[in-house]
């Protein structure tokens, strides 16, 4: 019988719920929770503990680690590292390209509250969204709830209206700009958003070079950069140069062949960590999207409404079926399915909803089968 993963939450403390990860093969709902708080309590972890604890579960890697102040530790799957970076999170990145955008403060601060509550440990944003709101709003919600120190930032310079460009006197601007709508005084990771052709690769290192030694950048990775570009930012870290630990991409069931080749090879090569974007193909993965009369009028509904069609169609369908025989939504499988990749580390995931994110963050907890794997990669050629 295929496994099926879920959260499920119990009272800890008397003060919150924690939740662990219920493994429901051939269970009923009874001993399903008695086993979820037996996976905390095997790992020999007061509730009320800060520090995080590790172990194995019926086969799951696991790690108790708090959560919010109102709740108690949660079990959440083992964190993976970001290249060198020293960097460990959760596998799924939330994205925040909503926020401040489709997403108000407020509704943010939600979506925000339910990913730091499961766990989530990695925010992705960029000084370009909303011309710098997300930023903002993700400094201010780790201000409030006083998250940053258990939050590893991931930002991205380069295309903002006033700080175009890789030059380093637009780099050095750009980072103070951030860290100061971040509210934190270091970058844990730096991405270059895009090449840029007009500036030598070395000068820009060289930017990056002094803001490390400052302390106010700890690493740095780079998106959407062609493989030779990155063949050459590694010749450059070989003489000295900060280097490239980490590529964000386009990368999903449905969009593959740009990623897929020279740069997967090149990344594997380099040891690059692969935090996609798009991981959903702008949520048509989700499976909400199945006719015309379904698709938003709006640039994600444009998006979405390109995978309708044959190729579309037969990529739901495998997942839909996977989905059900792991007891998930859609959704996870197609994370799942990327995790399932060798060179890819966390997705990077957008929600709209608080009560989405849980399907987001048990992609880490589902192990697909070799078959299943095929399934997918053949529906998706």
């Amino acid at each position: 019988m295929a496994r099926r993963h879920i959260y499920r939450a119990h009272e800890a403390n008397g003060t919150g719920a924690a939740l662990a990860l219920v493994d429901e093969r051939d269970v009923d709902e009874r001993v399903a929770d008695e086993r979820a708080v037996d996976a905390v309590d095997q790992l020999g972890v007061d509730r009320g503990a800060a520090d995080a604890r590790t172990a194995t579960f019926d086969g799951i890697h696991v790690e108790v680690v708090a959560s919010n102040p109102l709740s108690g530790p949660i079990s959440v799957p083992r964190r993976v590292p970001i290249g060198d970076t020293g960097i460990e999170v959760h596998p799924l990145a939330l994205g925040g390209s909503t926020f401040g955008w489709t997403l108000s403060t407020e509704q943010s601060f939600d979506v925000l509250d339910r990913f730091a509550g499961v766990g989530g440990s990695l925010l992705d944003t960029a000084d370009s969204y909303a011309a710098g709101r997300s930023e903002s709003i993700i400094g201010k919600w780790m201000d409030s709830r006083g998250t940053r120190d258990r939050m590893a930032i991931a930002t991205k310079i380069g295309q903002h209206p006033d700080r175009r460009g890789l030059a380093p006197a637009a780099i050095a601007a750009a980072v103070d700009d951030s860290l100061l709508r971040l509210g934190t005084e270091r970058l844990d990771l730096l991405y270059f958003h895009g090449d840029d052709p007009e500036v030598p690769l070395e000068e820009s290192l060289g930017a990056i070079d002094a803001l490390i030694a400052a302390g106010k950048v700890g690493a740095i990775g780079a998106a959407d950069f062609t493989p030779e570009r990155l063949i050459e930012a590694r010749v450059l870290a070989a003489n000295g140069l900060p280097r490239f630990q980490a590529l964000t991409t386009k990368y999903n069931l449905l969009e593959r062949r740009p990623f897929e080749g020279a740069p997967e090879l090149v990344a594997h090569a380099q040891g690059l960590a692969v935090l996609p974007y798009f991981a959903l193909a702008s949520g048509f993965l989700g499976g909400q999207v199945r006719r015309r009369a379904d698709v938003r009028r709006d640039a994600r509904g444009e998006r979405q409404a390109r995978h309708l069609g044959r190729r579309g169609s037969r990529v739901l369908a495998a997942v839909d079926e996977i989905a059900f025989a792991h007891g998930v939504q859609p959704a996870t499988i197609a994370l799942a399915w990327l995790l399932a990749r060798p060179t890819v580390v966390a997705p990077v995931v957008s929600a709209s909803r608080p009560e989405q994110v849980e399907a987001l963050m048990a992609a880490a907890c589902v192990e697909l089968q070799r078959s299943e794997i095929v399934e997918l990669d053949r529906a998706s050629h």
